[in-house]
């Protein structure tokens, strides 16, 4: 409750971020929801026709292959990065030689811009000129090389691949933190006790750990589902929709298509996914503070 001029002054400073966040966040949250229910072309006035557009999406075959497409994002995503991540923090967490150029090796994909990390893998995945398959044919192991972003089955994969290449050291630095907040007396008492190094990883690291694998699993969740980068640049979605997630669907159908209203239905579509996983992370952060 507000007592006098001074009480007033913390709020004062709240103003200005406030007043940004309601203009640049919640204003076009409000307005993509509004025109998900017009046939907005991004040049003509808004026509409200309810709920057509979220009809006509359930009855796009390429949104559900975008779905899919995602799910398998998310699932690569929730166990590769985290799996080797976890691991290449176990062993940097100890004091080798060029521990720390190995730390700035695997963290220095994450510093490259997606668009970068896409031009570069797109020229090394080329079919003739490319450096992976210039690899293979002088090897031996195959006489052409494949087509990795032409190939509907390789290509989700190939690109899945470059982005867990980025996820990996980001993982490995946020798994580091954690371990280093550990206190080591706990490890050195479970020696003593007669542990060995497999029982004191998984009964006691693995669940000191927990806080950081939530963190790990929800910023893999969401950074899933609203991939968009590496596809738009690598492939846009192609070829024939194969490697399309609902991020680059969107952008094709408002930007391309000049389908405003429909590709705001997917961003609608795209939002309650990810809040479903956020709201998840929330409660599980709140019953820890409330348990502390």
């Amino acid at each position: 409750m507000i007592r006098s001029r001074r009480d007033i002054v913390p709020y004062l400073f709240l103003v200005i971020p406030v007043i940004i966040y309601i203009v640049w966040v919640i204003g076009p949250m409000f307005y993509t929801f509004y025109l998900s229910l017009t046939d907005w072309d991004g040049l003509t006035t808004p026509n409200f026709i309810g709920l057509k557009n979220y009809v006509k999406l359930f009855d796009d075959k390429v949104f559900y292959i975008s779905m899919a497409n995602n799910l398998k994002w998310l699932l690569a995503f929730i166990t590769i990065p985290v799996v080797f991540g976890l691991g290449l923090a176990m062993v940097l967490n100890v004091a080798i030689p060029g521990e720390k150029f190995f730390k700035m090796s695997f963290y220095m994909p994450m510093v490259l811009a997606m668009v970068v990390s896409g031009l570069i893998w797109g020229w090394m995945f080329h079919p003739s000129g490319g450096l992976i398959n210039n690899f293979l044919v002088w090897t031996g192991l195959v006489e052409k090389g494949p087509g990795w972003l032409s190939d509907r089955d390789l290509v989700l994969w190939s690109i899945i691949g470059v982005a867990i290449w980025r996820q990996i050291g980001y993982v490995m630095v946020l798994y580091l933190a954690g371990l280093k907040s550990i206190n080591p007396q706990l490890l050195e008492a479970a020696h003593v006790d007669g542990a060995n190094q497999w029982n004191t990883f998984w009964k006691i690291l693995l669940p000191l750990l927990t806080p950081v694998t939530i963190i790990v699993l929800v910023i893999s969740v969401i950074d899933s589902l609203r991939a968009f980068d590496l596809v738009s640049v690598m492939t846009r979605g192609g070829p024939a929709h194969a490697s399309s997630v609902l991020a680059n669907f969107m952008y094709i159908e408002a930007f391309n298509n000049y389908k405003m209203g429909y590709g705001a239905s997917i961003a609608v579509m795209l939002f309650f996914l990810s809040l479903i996983f956020i709201f998840v992370y929330l409660r599980r952060v709140m019953q820890d503070e409330m348990e502390y």
